[in-house]
């Protein structure tokens, strides 16, 4: 489930292709992008979950998952602030608190020892099924110009890449 990231650098890539060309609106796009599910997100989401050591149905279930966590995710834009061919975009997010439900997974087989990968996932994707939760993250988007004037984002680090997730 930490193999998200690819997903996350494979959108950096197509968003900085985008039309308009302000910083705010490379990080408009990117996060649009995940609210309407759009194909590029869907197929970095089969890719991530072709690597996972999940059944099936898990899978399926995880799939689902993402997919709500994305097109939850609300945002506003809070301030731009450009300094020559740099700029930062600060940006408050709203995600499902998904976190919160895998710590609960984690605590509650801490002390145990007797059960399979299969239990421990499905008790971990029942327990982020019933997430109803939401969190509040700022982010700092970093973008910059690239040598022929175009606004690009830079790589998210990986808090970032949580805080969207809802992992943080």
């Amino acid at each position: 489930m930490k193999k998200i990231l690819g997903v996350f650098v494979f959108l950096l890539l197509l968003v900085g292709c985008s039309l308009s060309n302000s910083p705010t609106s490379k990080v408009e796009d990117l996060l649009s992008k995940y609210q309407s599910l759009d194909s590029d997100i869907k197929n970095g989401i089969d890719n991530v979950l072709e690597e996972e050591t999940l059944t099936n149905n898990q899978k399926e279930r995880y799939r689902k998952l993402i997919e709500k966590q994305y097109k939850n995710l609300t945002y506003q834009i809070k301030d731009e602030k450009i300094d020559g061919d740099t700029a930062i975009i600060t940006t408050e997010i709203e995600v499902l608190d998904y976190k919160k439900a895998t710590n609960e997974t984690s605590t509650y087989y801490l002390d145990k020892k007797d059960y399979t990968v299969e239990e421990y996932n499905d008790t971990k994707l029942n327990n982020l099924e019933k997430v109803k939760d939401k969190v509040t993250y700022t982010i700092d988007f970093e973008v910059k110009k690239d040598k022929d004037g175009n606004w690009q984002l830079s790589s998210l680090n990986n808090e970032t890449i949580k805080k969207i997730q809802g992992m943080y």
